[in-house]
């Protein structure tokens, strides 16, 4: 988890995208907010969402599988809504 969360952040540096990084291990309220605003139909199966969960203020954009999809795919700036 923290190799990915790195990933993501490492990306959001090098190009001086603004984000603000949550960290749900330290405040329940924090976690359920997460767990409330991802849409059920990206819920996982069984158990619950691992972090990196990214969004875009109250948007969800995806987790790290979509991120990492999308950075490979040249269109990270979408998939941020920016």
């Amino acid at each position: 988890i923290k190799k990915r969360q790195q990933d993501v952040v490492r990306f959001l540096e090098a190009n001086r995208i603004e984000f603000e990084e949550v960290d749900i291990t330290m405040s329940e309220e924090k976690r359920q907010w997460m767990y409330k605003n991802i849409p059920e139909d990206r819920q996982p199966a069984q158990g619950n969402p691992l972090p990196p969960q990214i969004f875009s203020d109250d948007r969800y954009c995806g987790d790290y599988d979509g991120f990492f999809e999308s950075k490979e795919n040249n269109t990270v700036f979408s998939f941020l809504g920016l």
